[in-house]
């Protein structure tokens, strides 16, 4: 039976298919063929248009739902369960967002924590996963000698997408193994940018520094590099609640999972060096 992959372009899914390859019967979704990745079956359609998806889902007997953040997210995941249910889908692997809650410092998580809740009481067989802050998002943050960052001091238990990938994949190849589990899955510490700042330059083999940036700061650049008004206020809500300490943890989850441990900070500046000062 068919495992269905959404958000199928975007960085988290295109790692899972990464992870996916050589297991049999891995379908796509994207709303433009053109962009769909090759090697696996192409499905077009839209999660925002719940008519389109019935198609897709045939024949789909596990579904990796990501939807991109955004005040439409929970609307996409609703049409993509309720799909998902009338097309006899046995199992939905959620991505939600660490911290979702009702009480969550941000609305991305406040809008996820609804969504967890509607998968939880679908009927459905489901398992959700809440990954940390991504060691990916500081791509491009070095420049020159510096680490420009917007975390203050906090601390995070920074993950490795790659390390999501391979997690999800697990789940997907044996869903009833991690029926009604909900994973935050976090790197192997927690570290600051000051910390992180100091493997880069061993990485580099030069001092590299911290450079904090204010918050107005991160924003005005969030925006400058093209991210929409809702997507930079949302990040800088999680930057704010970043320097707060709010991120200053990490799970057992993932090695739990996986029989290994998640992939260190050190780890990632080494096989991405390029790409974090391009």
């Amino acid at each position: 039976m068919t495992v269905l992959i959404t958000g199928a372009t975007g960085t988290v899914s295109s790692a899972v298919l990464r992870s996916l390859a050589g297991t049999a019967d891995v379908r796509v979704l994207v709303r433009d063929p053109a962009k769909a990745p090759s090697g696996v079956e192409v499905a077009v359609g839209d999660l925002d248009d719940p008519a389109s998806l019935d198609e897709a889902l045939r024949g789909v007997k596990t579904l990796w739902l990501l939807t991109a953040m955004g005040p439409q997210a929970p609307y996409r995941s609703m049409n993509a369960v309720w799909a998902a249910r009338k097309a006899g889908v046995s199992h939905v692997v959620r991505m939600s967002a660490i911290g979702a809650a009702h009480d969550a410092p941000t609305r991305n998580g406040r809008l996820h924590a609804l969504s967890d809740v509607e998968l939880a009481a679908s009927g459905l067989g489901w398992t959700v996963l809440r990954p940390a802050f991504f060691m990916q998002n500081l791509f491009g943050s070095v420049n020159g000698e510096a680490l420009y960052g917007a975390l203050g001091e906090g601390r995070v238990g920074m993950v490795d997408v790659r390390d999501i990938g391979d997690f999800a994949a697990e789940v997907l190849r044996a869903p009833e193994r991690h029926r009604g589990a909900t994973y935050t899955i976090t790197g192997p510490a927690s570290i600051s940018l000051e910390t992180a700042a100091q493997d880069l330059s061993q990485v580099y083999g030069t001092p590299i520094s911290y450079q904090r940036l204010t918050l107005d700061d991160a924003y005005r650049t969030l925006r400058e590099v093209g991210l929409p008004e809702w997507d930079a206020q949302v990040t800088t809500e999680y930057f704010t609640a970043y320097a707060r300490g709010w991120g200053d943890y990490t799970t057992p989850d993932f090695e739990s999972v996986m029989g290994r441990p998640a992939t260190s900070f050190a780890d990632f500046a080494r096989d991405h060096a390029t790409r974090l000062r391009p």
